[in-house]
């Protein structure tokens, strides 16, 4: 099949294909007039593909883990184990970041929320305590409208 038959049958777009075949997760054969062609095997290989970027798996995480499922082995598996186990320690900690930071943004959006519910006095200007520090940060600007409502 053409590139824009797989692109159509998989869901992916004709510049990824390209882009796997460019990072060797993906193979063709190239017609006479140098058009790309693809055996049928290529939906599952491109869904497969999807799946693992889709994990957050990188071009090279996943050039890594191929070997697994195109030449099953117990050597094979057990690296591919390894690298999963890897990728999942680090994304377990990228989450971890994540949640710190969502944490900080709602300590500010706390902060925020008190700031615009206490009496208007007429300031242009919103304070809020900088982080480990005991200055205070002045973010300048018209003073928030409205009873305390979420923008």
């Amino acid at each position: 099949m053409r590139i824009g038959e797989l692109a159509e049958q998989t869901g992916a777009s004709v510049r990824s294909l390209r882009y796997y075949e460019e990072q060797r997760l993906l193979t063709s054969t190239r017609s006479a007039g140098g058009q790309r062609h693809y055996a049928a095997e290529a939906v599952g290989r491109v869904a497969l593909l999807q799946r693992l970027y889709a994990a957050g798996l990188s071009s090279s995480t996943i050039a890594e883990l191929l070997p697994c499922v195109d030449s099953p082995s117990e050597d094979n598996s057990d690296a591919a184990f390894e690298r999963m186990a890897q990728e999942r320690d680090r994304l377990s900690d990228h989450i971890t970041e994540l949640i710190r930071t969502r944490d900080a943004l709602d300590e500010l959006m706390t902060i925020n929320r008190q700031y615009r519910e206490r009496p208007r006095s007429g300031l242009s200007a919103c304070t809020v305590p900088s982080p480990g520090a005991s200055r205070r940060v002045t973010l300048s600007g018209s003073a928030p409208r409205g009873s305390g409502s979420r923008r």
